[in-house]
C-alpha cells in the first residue's frame, strides 16, 4: 500500500480544490477547503429542490442519501444503524450528553484539556441538576495521567467520563485507545469527542471503545458546514437511551401517552434535514477514505512538525503544543502582538489561521501563561512551499 503522497498526486488533489488557487488554507482545524465533488454535490442538489421541490428531491435521491451512513459508518469501523446525522460535532455531543439518565450528585469524569462548549454544559448541567465535575490530572509530558484516570474511576464511580480526543486550542493528542481500555473495565458511560480527529487521523470505534462518538464534517473530513454524525453504541441503544428531546424522527406516537423509540441511531435525529449538506458529506467521507486516513495521518504529523520546529527558531515566537504526541493543530503567540492584528495581515495575504483565547481552554492557557495563541493547522493538501511562505511572513512581522 502506498503510504506518501507523490508530487503529482498533491497537484492532482489541489486540482480538486479550487480554493487552493485562491488562499494558502492553514485553518483545516476550523473549516477544510471542501473538495469540488462535495460543493457540486451540495449546489446541484440546491437547484435539484429549486426544480422540483424539496420533499419531492429527497425521495428521488433517497438511496444516495441513505449512502452517508454506509459511508459514515465505515470511516469509524461501525455499522450504518449506529450512525446519526446532525448539524455539528457540539449537536451530536450535546444530544448523546442530554440522553444520560443524571440525578443530583452524580459525576462527570473529565479532563484539563476538554472542549470549551463541552465544559459549559457541564457547568449548566451542575447548575439545574447538581451534578459533579471532577477532572483527571494530565501528566508531566502533558495529555490525561492514566494513573489518576483509573484511581478516579474506583474512587467516583462516575455516571458519565468524557474526553476530547484533540482540543481546539492545542495540538494533544490523547491516549484514547488507552483511556478506553481502563474506562471499560468500569460501570459508566463514555463520550468521546473527536470533533478535531476525524478525517485527520484513523478512527476505529471497537477500539477506541466508547458508547458515543461526536463528530464534525467541515474540519478535517472537507464535508460542508452545518454537518457532523453521532455514534451510538449497541450497548447504549440496548439500554435504551435517547436525547431528551426526541422527535417524530426519533420515535413513534402509538398512543395518547407513549411513544416507542426507534431501535437504531436515528433516535438521536431530528425530523428536518438539509439534504444538500447530507449529500456533500456523503461525499466528503468517501473522498477522505479514497486518500486514506493513515496516509493523511502521517502527512498531517509531518507538516505540523515543521511548522512547529521553523517556528520555535524564530526570535519572539513561543509554540505552546506539548504531548507525547501532536496532530496537526499548531499552536504560538508572537511577543507584544495584538492576535486580530495579526490574523488579519495574514488573511490580506490569503494565508487564513485563527486566534485562540483564554476562554476557549482557560484551565490549558492559564497552565501555559498566555491569554491568547495564534493556530495553524495544515492539511494533506497544502504544499512545503506553503508553510514556508507563511514562516517567512511570520519572520517579517
Amino acid at each position: 500500500m502506498q503510504t506518501q503522497f507523490s508530487t503529482g498526486e498533491i497537484i492532482s488533489l489541489r486540482k480538486e480544490t479550487r480554493g487552493c488557487e485562491h488562499v494558502i488554507h492553514l485553518n483545516n482545524a476550523g473549516a477544510g477547503l471542501m473538495p469540488d465533488i462535495v460543493t457540486n454535490a451540495v449546489t446541484d442538489y440546491i437547484q435539484l429542490e429549486a426544480t422540483i421541490g424539496g420533499y419531492e428531491a429527497a425521495a428521488l435521491k433517497a438511496e444516495d442519501i441513505r449512502g452517508f451512513y454506509t459511508a459514515a459508518a465505515a470511516l469509524i469501523n461501525a455499522r450504518p444503524s449506529n450512525i446519526a446525522f446532525t448539524s455539528s460535532a457540539t449537536d451530536a455531543y450535546t444530544r448523546a450528553l442530554s440522553s444520560i439518565p443524571f440525578v443530583a450528585g452524580d459525576v462527570i469524569l473529565t479532563s484539563n484539556d476538554d472542549f470549551i462548549s463541552n465544559q459549559i454544559q457541564f457547568l449548566s448541567l451542575q447548575k439545574r441538576f447538581g451534578i459533579k465535575i471532577a477532572r483527571v490530572r494530565n501528566a508531566p509530558e502533558g495529555g490525561v495521567d492514566l494513573e489518576d484516570l483509573e484511581r478516579q474511576l474506583k474512587a467516583l464511580r462516575p455516571k458519565l467520563v468524557s474526553i476530547t480526543h484533540i482540543p481546539t486550542n492545542s495540538g494533544l493528542v490523547q491516549p484514547v485507545e488507552e483511556i478506553g481500555d481502563i474506562v471499560r473495565q468500569y460501570d459508566t458511560w463514555y463520550l468521546l469527542d473527536a470533533c478535531q480527529s476525524i478525517g485527520q487521523m484513523p478512527l476505529d470505534v471497537t477500539t477506541l471503545q466508547c458508547d458515543f462518538l461526536s463528530v464534525t464534517c467541515r474540519k478535517f473530513l472537507r464535508g460542508p458546514r452545518g454537518t457532523g454524525f453521532l455514534y451510538v453504541s449497541d450497548r447504549a441503544l440496548q439500554a435504551g437511551l435517547e436525547p431528551l428531546f426526541i422527535d417524530m424522527r426519533g420515535a413513534e406516537w402509538i398512543e395518547k401517552d407513549e411513544y416507542r423509540q426507534r431501535a437504531d441511531a436515528t433516535r438521536f435525529e431530528d425530523w428536518e434535514f438539509a439534504y444538500a449538506q447530507v449529500l456533500g458529506t456523503r461525499y466528503a467521507l468517501e473522498y477522505c477514505r479514497q486518500v486514506g486516513e493513515g496516509r493523511i495521518w502521517q502527512r498531517v504529523k509531518s507538516l505540523a512538525a515543521h511548522l512547529r520546529r521553523e517556528l520555535a527558531e524564530i526570535p519572539g515566537v513561543n509554540v505552546l503544543d506539548r504531548g507525547p504526541e501532536l496532530g496537526g493543530l499548531v499552536t504560538f503567540t508572537m511577543k507584544g502582538d495584538d492576535p486580530v492584528k495579526l490574523v488579519d495581515q495574514f488573511r490580506q495575504q490569503k494565508i487564513n489561521v485563527v486566534p485562540s483565547y483564554r476562554g476557549f481552554a482557560v484551565i490549558d492557557f492559564d497552565e501555559k501563561q498566555v491569554q491568547w495563541a495564534l493556530r495553524a493547522s495544515p492539511h494533506y493538501y497544502n504544499t512545503a512551499d506553503e508553510l514556508d511562505e507563511f514562516i517567512s511572513k511570520v519572520k517579517q512581522m
